[in-house]
């Protein structure tokens, strides 16, 4: 079964591992006998759905969620549900994968226009001269 990311964007429910274990923090009794966290695991380098300018952001926006193998991992233990963090960490992941789509704009380099250059050049003459007037002179008084 394919997960729908983006409109023409999927990911297979196979790429997807998940490992259920006790979350730490409060919980009560329930914290000792549930597995409530989850650690979702994709693996981004055996992944061949997705486009590979899109797996290079991916990798770089993973940080250090991403393995030396290649393995995205997210963890989730914020409620106290397993349910509901399987269901947060798949929408982290997603998130990720969306803001993976994104391609950057690139940046065009530009010049100073020669009005502002000239703006900051009388601000600055006149800055100086504001500072150097406050050095008068005390004695001829």
């Amino acid at each position: 079964m394919m997960i729908r990311i983006t409109r023409n964007l999927q990911i297979g429910e196979r790429d997807l591992e998940e490992i259920f274990t006790p979350a730490s923090g409060p919980g009560g009794q329930n914290v000792n006998k549930v597995s409530s966290a989850v650690q979702l695991r994709f693996n981004l380098a055996a992944n061949t759905t997705l486009p590979e300018p899109v797996k290079a952001r991916l990798a770089t926006l993973a940080g250090k969620r991403l393995s030396r193998e290649g393995v995205l991992v997210i963890d989730s233990e914020a409620h106290r549900t397993q349910l509901r963090n399987r269901e947060e960490a798949r929408e982290k992941l997603f998130a990720l994968i969306r803001a993976a789509t994104v391609v950057p704009k690139a940046r065009r380099a530009t010049k100073p226009t020669k009005a502002s250059k000239t703006r900051r050049l009388e601000a600055k003459s006149k800055r100086g001269e504001t500072k150097r007037l406050r050095h008068g002179r005390h004695g001829d008084e």
